[in-house]
């Protein structure tokens, strides 16, 4: 072997080792994981240009065709490469310049203030450790501002710039993109809500909508929307306030009113330039909600802690959210088959890098473009210390909720207070908040007996209740070590209203696995059944769903008696109502969107009306 094959040699086996390092440290991680972007110490980094480093990327202009999303083909290069190069995007392009707004403890500005929107090391292309140069594609999204691609070495411990591409930009950055739909107040009410470059003083955002097979000549209707934005000063605190601070563009919310139940609209989102043209977005389709009790078929998917991840193969060796894709495109697939989405919690774990939420946003577009997509306030959105939330936590990277109050659309009363209800057909969802107090005495418990005792069950019989933490029961191993299977305090105080106003099924995220119990009531089975339950309605079931992507959680070796189905794998729930006393439950995975746990219900609404332990009112004993 010469040397040149002995360097090469020595560096796939340096190789190795770093890739061993990698998984060895993704396997001992904590259960809530690293965000990606946080592996790079922005704030050691020194600029230090090579003459013989270059980086060049193709082409220059994208979305000439309007589209919003495109490959770029990435070559890069210099004397002495190193398994610890690696290729940073970064946007705005101008990514050196600028007043660093870093927290004292890292004295002395840094010439980066801001981290990438993604990564790949450089030896992913083949031979560069040999020859020295290579070349990668990368997927960018229209994200408002130009890009660079930028070569570092040192790792991503201690990076050293040493090259620059030249600027490549959208031909319009501005754009609106990337829309999701959303159920209003009420039935008969669509929301749409989407991202652009444009403030409202530049052009007035609408969406233009009518019926599908409307009558020859009838003109669509045009909303007006709202705009909102964020912020850096809106952050609770690092990154997001710091190195993950990128704008977050305008939000921007319309309302499609006075729907026909189940009839197919559709719509296109547009802004008005001051010269009267109109810069427009895709055209997609939508159904209307049902009526509330309306008989016909539902479905439903609910699922929790999803993330994202890259199709390009950027931030690789993070492993962070491994299975986001696969559960994101067996949805997309089986677009056809379903009717509304509940998301519980969790959605991109951006954890502060502000970057992320538009990776997400266009992630899950093909399914909230054309579907109604509900969200839940998860610890990765909401916590953060002496923020007023219940948990004293860092896990939202000093988000503090904002962004994802301000990018999703929900029908609360106040969006600082993640909880609301869903009237959808035959079902009542009342979504609430794990992130604030939920005990009796709280305004969410006020909010959540309301939810569970004003739904009619004569034509509403489906009811279901979801929180992002596990407010029910969980045999997951943290929650085992801790004696209590679920989170501290979560069911004390809400036992009993889910007993008393008979919920049929509890949902849940958090533990990144799949549970189902049985119909329980204070830690008991209330029956022996197992796949079809029928008669009196004696009992909740409690379902763990968090295995939307994000990386899996372990279960405690002792099966409790309650847990009748655990699955440690990435997946999601269907719920198919076919009338008011048939209910079809199904546990899919997301690799293949087969079926590997189900049960039935058949119930009468006498069934539901049956006194069973702590279900009913006191008597009179009056004739």
């Amino acid at each position: 072997m010469g040397r040149r094959g002995r360097d090469a040699a020595a560096a796939a086996a340096a190789l190795v080792v770093v890739l061993a390092a990698a998984a060895a440290a993704s396997a001992s991680s904590p259960a809530e994981g690293f965000q990606p972007l946080s592996k790079i110490a922005v704030h050691r980094t020194t600029v230090e240009m090579q003459p013989s480093a270059y980086v060049r990327a193709t082409p220059s202009l994208l979305g000439g065709q309007g589209e919003d999303t495109e490959w770029v083909t990435v070559k890069y290069g210099w004397s002495s490469p190193s398994v610890h190069d690696w290729i940073a995007v970064f946007s705005p392009a101008d990514f050196i310049s600028g007043t660093c707004p870093n927290p004292a403890r890292h004295p002395g500005e840094p010439p980066l203030c801001t981290a990438p929107i993604k990564y790949r090391y450089a030896n992913y292309s083949a031979n560069y450790i040999y020859w020295g140069k290579g070349s990668v594609r990368f997927q960018l999204i229209n994200q408002r501002y130009n890009f660079s691609f930028a070569l570092f070495t040192g790792g991503l411990e201690n990076p050293k710039l040493i090259a620059v591409s030249e600027p490549i930009s959208f031909k319009n950055p501005k754009a609106p993109v990337f829309p999701r739909l959303a159920q209003g107040k009420t039935h008969d009410e669509m929301t749409v809500t989407w991202t652009s470059g444009y403030d409202i003083s530049e052009a007035y955002p609408f969406v233009e909508w009518g019926a599908v097979g409307a009558a020859a000549g009838a003109e669509p209707a045009r909303t007006p929307a709202g705009t909102l934005t964020f912020s850096r000063g809106s952050m609770c605190g690092e990154p997001a306030r710091t190195v993950g601070w990128r704008e977050p563009g305008f939000i921007h919310t319309a309302f499609m009113r006075n729907l026909w139940p189940n009839k197919e609209y559709y719509y296109k989102i547009g802004h008005e330039l001051q010269d009267g043209s109109v810069v427009w977005g895709k055209p997609y389709t939508f159904r209307a909600p049902p009526s509330p009790g309306q008989n016909s078929l539902q479905r439903v998917i609910v699922f929790g802690d999803m993330g994202k991840a890259e199709r390009d193969g950027s931030n690789e060796f993070a492993n962070y959210q491994p299975g986001s894709l696969n559960t994101t495109d067996t949805l997309v697939k089986d677009l056809d088959n379903y009717d509304i989405v509940f998301h519980i919690g969790d959605l991109p774990y951006a954890n502060g890098y502000i970057s992320q939420w538009d990776q997400f946003t266009a992630q899950v577009a093909p399914i909230t473009a054309n579907k109604p997509y509900m969200i839940a306030s998860g610890n990765h959105e909401r916590d953060w210390p002496n923020t007023g939330g219940f948990f004293n936590v860092k896990d939202s990277g000093g988000e503090c909720g904002v962004p994802a109050e301000t990018y999703y659309y929900y029908p609360a009363e106040n969006r600082a207070n993640f909880w609301y209800k869903v009237d959808y057909g035959m079902f009542r969802f009342c979504i609430a908040d794990s992130e604030h107090d939920w005990r009796e005495g709280t305004p969410q418990y006020a909010f959540i007996e309301q939810c569970l005792s004003t739904v009619d069950r004569k034509h509403q019989p489906w009811l279901v209740f979801a929180a992002h933490r596990v407010l029910g029961y969980s045999s997951n191993d943290w929650y085992a070590m801790e004696g209590s299977f679920e989170e501290p305090e979560g069911r004390e105080s809400l036992q009993k209203l889910w007993q008393k106003y008979r919920v049929d099924i509890a949902f849940f995220g958090h533990v990144h696995n799949y549970e189902r119990t049985c119909p329980v009531y204070q830690s008991r089975c209330m029956t022996n059944e197992k796949s079809h339950y029928s008669g009196t309605m004696n009992g909740t079931i409690f379902v763990v769903a968090g295995g939307g992507g994000s990386h899996l959680s372990d279960y405690t070796t002792a099966v409790p008696k309650w847990s009748i189905f655990r699955d440690r794998d990435f997946g999601f729930v269907k719920l198919t109502a076919f009338n008011h006393s048939s209910l079809l439950f199904e546990y899919k995975r997301s690799s293949d969107g087969k079926v590997y746990d189900s049960f039935t219900v058949d119930r009468d609404y006498r069934d539901v009306l049956s006194c069973v332990h702590d279900s009913c009112f006191p008597t009179t004993l009056a004739t």
